[in-house]
């Protein structure tokens, strides 16, 4: 295959010199040639003045005739008979245009209204017959028919008579005369040659064009480089701005000169679109006339003369042609034009469906950044009261994804409508899309750039089950997950063939395994598309609530698809705890499940707390809402957001307590005290556990929660005592479940209130040795703790640090978060060794991965180890420190663990 920069240096043709004599037969086609140009010049002409004329029926009776000028052009074959039919064509769209002047359909005389609708029956009979008898032709060869002089002669009687009509001084106040209207036309000696409409000069640079340079400039560079491009995204991205910035590049200017067009199918049906149509409006913005059955080697012809560069906006009528004709032949005919030499196209297109045999680069056109959609939106919305208000703007901004229609809609509506910024920030609340809709036209009204979209054959296609799936992913957060549209899709059999076509129509976006789309074809989608279906909606919760009753501890494929669709489970958990009706208690399950599920395998806020303290209270919903608020109170503690955790806790123990449920009241009250602990307030803790063993609950408690409440108030007597340690930990060492921990809790107090450090080894590792072989983990944990304590106070840095990481290695994907705070214990212990460089790094791995922790971790033990750094006295002892020196709020967030 010649490449195209070897066929670029082949593509300089030499001009024929015609010979001085011809013959006959080339006289006739000579003749015939001039025809052609003739029919040519006043189609342009007459869709010249159909852009003029201000009266709708007049458009409609303009648009008539150059269709029957289309059909004489390609397959009337005696077009010399009928150039008298040409010739009133012409006279039409004079009088149309001088008749119409300054009139609107609101004022238009009953005399001209008459005039026109007359003109309008006499052009649609000549239409219907002329097409009729290229039906009756069609499929024969040649493909060209001879029309009756008669008939013609017939036709021209007709127009005349309508004609005639115009002849009065009472229409719009200008007297037409229409004999001498012909009369002037052919004493000036018009040429057929010399049509007097031209093309619209190139589009100059949008005025309004914001951070978008870099990109043109990379595109400029693939321009000038000889690549076709193809610029994709949905309506309203910029991508005709875009092309014409492109095009009044220097450096496109200085290759491509004044052979640079913009030829634009906005407007054209893509269900009605022909290839003539096509090729018409192609050759129309290339200044030449179209003559016989080939127009695309017409035009190729012409483009072979010179470099040019030829943008093909809103390519997606054509692309999404339904016509059989354009589907057949305007791929071909793009792609004969790209692989001329020398010429390059540019296309811009809402669909992906770009034309075959093209080497495009496809380049997705992003949204703006948000300087540049600040610097777009201010240069419309003009205020002297902005200051107060702009990083709420700025928010605006970010809920409609920077999209660059939408930004300058939302500021032409707030300017021309004088809205403050608090104004234009309630409408927007309130209303959204509509808001986008102040003006006429895709430029104007982002309802009808969608309404361009929806109506695009491929999407038609599938009929109100695109619809569905519109209003599926606009109702999912996320987006739908594209591996398992089936199944959370069934009663929409073509969903995966329906998301392909809707990505190709630039509705939605792929983003990882999802289908996404940006926020104000959401907000369209979800103020005029019906509502999600309650079908789509059942499918949706009972799948992913299948999914969340199935997940367990392991991380297996339900956990996966949990951290995958997390926001979308979330979102329809959210979605029915505001529509339950009462005593329905599945949804509340599920909300409790799910939370639990976050807990396990994705630990981060969620936008459920308010829905679930929101849950109306009645004897049906005390102990679903107290579970919910449980579990809320859980992941919260996973979260180290304490005060959010003890306001959960606190909110299920009343409702167990009116519930009667006391063994869950002990298990929130101790949650509530061990947060007060880990804050710090030792004796608050204290205090609330000793309030609680005197109240009513105590006596139907079981002998284990007992334990429990026993051990978590010698956790906060440890920090709040000045008595012996003996007595810490006694009365909870019975129990089955809470005996083991507690001996060691028992030793490790001795060694916090002075006991003898080798006794408290000894002992600590003889009951670490019971962990293992009847212990739990965090049995194991606590033991280890205690010996990694002992290492330090003797100043065994070295078995410290191993102790530590065996904890580490231990609690290794089942306790991440506990991993991190061993982490920071290791970084104390290497601040002691003196290795502070090791101490830092370890202190801001643990805090990474964790923001909401950073600032914490910070502060007590960035304190700790610069005070430790800028000591320069010696240490008082070969021991060291031990933990236990550190102030003892350190030591409760330690213990907070």
């Amino acid at each position: 295959m010649v490449s195209k920069k070897s066929k670029a240096k082949s593509s300089k043709n030499t001009k024929n010199v015609p010979n001085a004599k011809q013959s006959s037969s080339e006289t006739k086609v000579s003749q015939d040639d001039n025809k052609i140009q003739s029919l040519g010049a006043a189609m342009s002409a007459i869709n010249a003045t159909k852009d003029l004329v201000p009266i709708d029926l007049a458009k409609g009776i303009l648009g008539t005739v150059a269709n029957i000028l289309t059909i004489a052009q390609l397959v009337i074959k005696n077009k010399s008979d009928f150039q008298t039919i040409v010739d009133k064509c012409e006279i039409i769209g004079e009088i149309l245009e001088r008749s119409t002047k300054n009139v609107t359909s609101d004022d238009l005389p009953g005399s001209l209204g008459d005039a026109l609708s007359e003109l309008n029956i006499s052009v649609n009979r000549i239409n219907s017959e002329v097409a009729s008898r290229k039906e009756q032709r069609f499929g024969k060869r040649p493909f060209s028919v001879t029309i009756n002089r008669n008939q013609i002669a017939e036709w021209e009687k007709d127009l005349d008579r309508v004609l005639l009509l115009f002849n009065f001084e009472a229409i719009a106040g200008i007297p037409v005369d229409v004999k001498k209207l012909a009369s002037q036309r052919n004493r000036s000696g018009a040429s057929i040659n010399a049509p007097k409409y031209r093309p619209k000069g190139l589009p100059s640079r949008p005025s309004m064009f914001y951070g978008r340079d870099d990109l043109v400039a990379e595109l400029t560079n693939l321009v000038v480089n000889d690549e076709h491009i193809a610029l994709i995204g949905p309506g309203g991205m910029g991508k005709s701005s875009l092309a014409k910035a492109i095009l009044n590049e220097k450096l496109v200017r200085e290759k491509f000169s004044d052979r640079r067009y913009f030829v634009t199918y906005d407007g054209l049906d893509p269900s009605t679109i022909t290839f003539d149509a096509f090729m018409t409006r192609f050759a129309g913005v290339l200044d030449i006339q179209l003559s016989g059955a080939d127009p695309v080697g017409q035009i190729s012809s012409f483009l072979r003369s010179a470099t040019a560069l030829i943008v093909l906006d809103n390519a997606e009528t054509f692309e999404e042609a339904s016509t059989s004709s354009a589907l057949r032949d305007i791929p071909p005919a793009i792609a004969e034009v790209a692989d001329i030499p020398g010429v390059i196209l540019i296309l811009t297109s809402r669909s992906r469906r770009n034309v075959p045999n093209v080497e495009w680069i496809t380049k997705d056109i992003p949204p703006l950044d948000p300087s540049s959609a600040r610097k777009a939106f201010f240069r419309i919305y003009r205020r002297a009261d902005l200051s107060n208000a702009e990083g709420e703007i700025t928010n605006l901004l970010s809920e409609l994804d920077f999209h660059p229609l939408s930004i300058k809609l939302l500021a032409n509506a707030a300017q021309q409508n004088h809205w403050s910024p608090a104004t234009l920030l309630e409408r927007w609340k309130d209303q959204h899309s509509v808001v986008l809709d102040h003006g006429e036209g895709k430029l104007q009204n982002f309802s009808f750039t969608m309404q361009l979209s929806l109506s695009s054959p491929s999407v038609q296609t599938f009929g109100k089950d695109a619809h569905r799936a519109l209003v599926v992913i606009a109702f999912l957060p996320q987006g739908l997950n594209g591996k398992l549209t089936s199944d959370l899709l069934p009663s929409i059999p073509q969903i995966s063939a329906i998301c392909d076509v809707l990505c190709r129509q630039s509705l939605v976006y792929r983003q990882d395994s999802f289908i996404k789309m940006l926020a104000p074809i959401r907000h369209f989608v979800r103020d005029f598309l019906p509502p999600l279906d309650s079908t789509c909606l059942r499918h949706i919760r009972n799948f992913y609530y299948n999914t969340v009753s199935c997940c367990s501890k392991e991380r297996d494929h339900y956990a996966d698809m949990i951290i995958s669709d997390h926001l979308n489970i979330e979102h329809v958990v959210a979605f029915d705890l505001a529509h339950v009706p009462d005593g329905k208690e599945e949804t509340y399950e599920m909300c409790r499940q799910f939370l639990w599920c976050l807990d396990s395998h994705l630990p981060r806020p969620t936008t459920l707390a308010p829905a679930i303290f929101n849950i109306v209270e009645n004897s049906s919903t005390w102990m679903p809402k107290a579970n919910c608020l449980e579990q809320l109170g859980l992941l919260y503690f996973s979260l180290s957001q304490l005060a959010e955790r003890m306001k959960a806790f606190k909110a299920a123990q009343a409702l167990y307590l009116v519930a009667g449920d006391h063994e869950n009241v002990a298990y929130c009250v101790r949650q509530s005290t061990d947060a007060y602990r880990a804050q710090g307030h030792f004796i608050q803790s204290q205090l609330v556990l000793e309030d609680f063993k005197n109240s009513a609950s105590w006596k139907f408690l079981s002998e284990s929660m007992k334990a429990q409440c026993w051990y978590f108030l010698d956790m906060a007597r440890v920090y709040t005592s000045t008595a012996s340690a003996d007595d810490f930990f006694v009365k909870s060492m019975k129990d089955r479940s809470w005996g083991l921990r507690s001996k060691i809790r028992h030793w490790r107090a001795k060694l916090y209130y002075g006991g003898d450090v080798v006794q408290v080894k000894t002992h600590l590792e003889n009951l670490f040795l019971q962990c293992q072989q009847i212990g739990d983990i965090f049995d194991r944990r606590d033991a280890l703790e205690g010996l990694a304590e002992v290492a330090f106070r003797e100043g065994r840095l070295s078995d410290a640090m191993d102790i530590l990481q065996t904890i580490i290695e231990m609690l290794e994907g089942r306790d991440p978060q506990n991993v991190l705070w061993y982490t920071v214990w290791k970084a104390v212990v290497a601040s002691e060794r003196g290795n502070h460089g090791l101490a830092r790094e370890l202190v801001y791995r643990a805090s990474g991965p964790l923001d909401f922790l950073r600032c914490a971790m910070h502060a007590h033990f960035s304190t700790y180890l610069m005070a430790r750094h800028a000591s320069s006295s010696p240490p008082e002892s070969t021991t060291g420190p031990s933990l236990i020196s550190l102030p003892r709020s350190k030591v409760a967030m330690f213990k907070a663990t």
